[in-house]
């Protein structure tokens, strides 16, 4: 990384306002308004303003129990800006129609979704791991190590799993976008003008991500997992199920002091994270970039503090 790029790790404050690449376009979020930028196919920008759901504030005040909730509703907000997007890419300007209120269909296929996503995820990065460690066992023994090998399967399944996906043509475009994101909200943080020139010298890497977050869940759960025992592959995934909210709870927690503080300790913690968005972040283009500056702006609070962690 280059010295100037260095610098931009710098930020004048750490801002609450978090982002996802969609299909052709961004989502930004602040802790009052939600947007979602789309190149459509006729070049033009279209802007969605989402409706915000956050966690009750009492809630928000809470440490592990917040992280539950915010992960709860991000899916959800996920999902659904993915089908929404998908659909204003292939539109032309004269095809836009106003924003409609949300029927229960709509409701309805996004959450379908969400559970479709969740069971994936179970089935890939919990029961397959899981799976293979036990076929080993009756091969080898395995002794203590059975839960430091299946955390290791289960995080180069995921390593492998975004490198294979970064070929597809549109998840390549999505990791493009997902660049953008970051190098905005970094430029933004270190209180410089929202320009592509301004954006573009930034990294885009980014310690408060959901990559992150993610690859974090999966190094703990190598620890908390240590203590669930191995009779069988059923009886230790569901009781790996019910420490999933333990886990995401204090993954949660972690990486929020990774985005609010900058110190070694922070610094370790995201390092890993960090290192896994050079396969899941890509250079983005201008015109790219311009459709972060688009949604991010939508979302900056007029009283800066709003946003401030």
């Amino acid at each position: 990384m280059s010295n100037e790029q260095k610098s931009g790790l710098r930020s004048v404050h750490k801002t609450s306002i978090g982002g996802q690449a969609v299909i052709e376009g961004i989502m930004m979020r602040s802790p009052i308004k939600t947007a979602m930028s789309v190149r459509k196919k006729d070049g033009a920008i279209h802007t969605e303003i989402l409706e915000t759901r956050a966690a009750p504030r009492k809630i928000n005040k809470v440490p592990f129990i917040r992280g539950i909730v915010s992960m709860v509703l991000s899916l959800k907000l996920g999902f659904q800006c993915i089908l929404q997007s998908a659909d204003l890419a292939e539109l032309g300007e004269e095809t836009v129609q106003p924003q409609k209120k949300k029927s229960k269909m709509d409701d309805l296929m996004t959450f379908l979704s969400v559970i479709l996503g969740v069971v994936l995820a179970i089935a890939l990065f919990m029961v397959l791991p899981t799976f293979i460690v036990q076929m080993l066992g009756r091969l080898v023994d395995l002794g203590g190590f059975k839960t430091l090998i299946e955390g290791i399967i289960k995080i180069a399944l995921f390593v492998l799993y975004m490198w294979l996906v970064s070929f597809e043509k549109d998840i390549g475009r999505t990791y493009e976008y997902h660049g953008a994101e970051h190098k905005s909200i970094a430029c933004y943080e270190a209180g410089e003008a929202l320009t592509v020139e301004n954006i573009r010298k930034y990294p885009r890497f980014h310690p408060r991500c959901g990559t992150s977050f993610i690859f974090l869940v999966l190094i703990l759960s190598i620890f908390l997992y240590s203590v669930v025992p191995w009779e069988t592959v059923v009886g230790r995934v569901l009781l790996k199920l019910v420490l999933l909210p333990v886990l995401v709870g204090v993954s949660y927690e972690l990486i929020r002091l990774a985005g609010k503080y900058d110190n070694p300790l922070t610094r370790a913690i995201s390092a890993p994270g960090l290192w896994l968005q050079r396969l899941t972040t890509k250079e983005p283009s201008d015109d790219q970039i311009e459709v972060a500056i688009t949604a991010l702006s939508e979302v900056i609070p007029d009283d800066p503090e709003i946003d401030r962690w």
